[in-house]
């Protein structure tokens, strides 16, 4: 009998252990459960995330040009798809677009710097006028400073930089450490623009190819979808830097202000640039109308810049921007403040396009859009060596020919 007791026991011990644990469970409210099943999973992802933007950071000399060549080649994609459509080969058309790029940049650079050079030699007599202007308020003024005050105000800045001149050395080798980086980035973005522009498919595929064999179709299909919307983000960039550029030029030759056509085209290439960008080139304009024209006139352009610079920040960027990559306004002015808040210029520059690129990958993969997806198909050409970009293997590990288009499909 007591074996049998010991039997019937067991189960009985083990059903009110459960039945413990049911009270316990009831004890804790149902919200609070998955309020807490929610935090610990969100948390893991903040964590991993933060983790690798912490790792990222540590390597921005090669993410930085890496993103900077992406940019580019979602610019210049169309111009060497046009010139391969029209029977270039794909190398010379790819280097065909990168040249004639560096040369309509350099070229607008070239003529920026002369006209602002000439501009600024034919008012140097009115910046040396100004500056006298400047010296005659401080010592009539109300500040009353007088020429032997800034006689010694003069002399200590030339005792300080003497004192720090170790610091001053310091920092210009830093410079030049930070220009040597810059060279080489830009060396960088130049080479992975040539591979991004030539075999940007067939890199994406590689990758791709890396995970696990059920996830490619999915991850590969993202993947050009969300290239996709990096192409429209740059268009729309274009459309909105020419408008700056328009609004504030303009504005400038209204007002009578010199040099409105480079101006014009500083602009332009400034407003790539988030926030510095905007910054130098309005305060070069401010400065212009102010050694052109008097204090008055450099302040209707001071508003000018900023009218056109708010229009552009809290209309054209939410609005035209969130409608080209399917980003609400909203979330385009938290991407920029949060990019900004958290790597400064580069996170200002890469944040749009990296939330239109994650958002269209996600909308892809939850909506299984790869299983019915014409973009999963050859362009309308093969590869160099005949094969198709996403071929489809059959049980045996080779590739099936023999199964219709439709079958093919991932």
């Amino acid at each position: 009998m007591k074996p049998h007791a010991r039997r019937t026991s067991a189960p009985r011990a083990l059903q009110a252990a459960a039945a413990n644990s049911n009270r316990n469970n009831d004890e804790v409210p149902f919200a609070l459960r998955v309020s807490a099943a929610w935090a610990w999973r969100l948390g893991i992802v903040l964590i991993v995330g933060a983790g690798l933007v912490w790792i990222l950071s540590h390597f921005s000399l090669l993410i930085i040009p890496l993103m900077i060549a992406a940019l580019l080649a979602g610019l210049l994609s169309p111009v060497s798809s046009w010139l391969r459509r029209n029977r270039l080969p794909g190398g010379l058309s790819v280097a065909v677009t990168i040249v004639a790029f560096l040369g309509v940049v350099i070229a607008a650079l070239t003529l920026v710097g002369r006209q602002l050079a000439l501009g600024f030699r034919d008012l140097w007599g009115e910046t040396l006028a100004g500056v006298r202007q400047i010296q005659g308020w401080l010592s009539d003024g109300p500040l009353n400073i007088t020429a032997g005050d800034m006689d010694s105000l003069f002399n200590e800045a030339t005792t300080t930089l003497q004192d720090n001149s170790a610091n001053i050395l310091s920092g210009a080798l830093s410079v030049g450490s930070s220009a040597g980086h810059f060279a080489a980035g830009i060396l960088l973005t130049l080479f992975a623009l040539v591979f991004f522009l030539l075999d940007g498919r067939r890199i994406w595929e590689f990758t791709s190819g890396l995970l696990p064999r059920r996830a490619r179709p999915a991850a590969y299909g993202a993947g050009i979808h969300g290239w996709e919307s990096m192409v429209n983000y740059v268009r729309v960039q274009v459309v909105v830097a020419l408008i700056d550029a328009i609004g504030i030029g303009g504005g400038a030759a209204l007002i009578g202000v010199p040099l409105a056509l480079p101006l014009a085209v500083l602009v332009f290439l400034g407003s790539f640039v988030p926030l510095v960008g905007a910054f130098v080139t309005g305060f070069v304009a401010v400065l212009l109308a102010l050694v052109a024209n008097g204090g008055v006139n450099a302040l209707i352009m001071l508003g000018i810049v900023l009218l056109v610079q708010q229009l552009e920040s809290h209309i054209l960027q939410p609005l035209v921007m969130g409608r080209a990559v399917s980003l609400h306004p909203l979330a385009v002015i938290l991407a920029v403040t949060g990019g900004t808040l958290a790597a400064g210029v580069p996170g200002a520059l890469f944040s749009v396009p990296l939330l239109a690129i994650l958002n269209t990958m996600v909308r892809y993969i939850a909506a299984r859009g790869w299983e019915d997806d014409p973009a999963m198909e050859p362009e309308g050409e093969e590869d160099d060596d005949g094969d198709n970009p996403v071929p489809e293997e059959n049980g045996s590990g080779t590739e099936d020919t023999s199964a219709t288009q439709e079958e093919r499909r991932p």
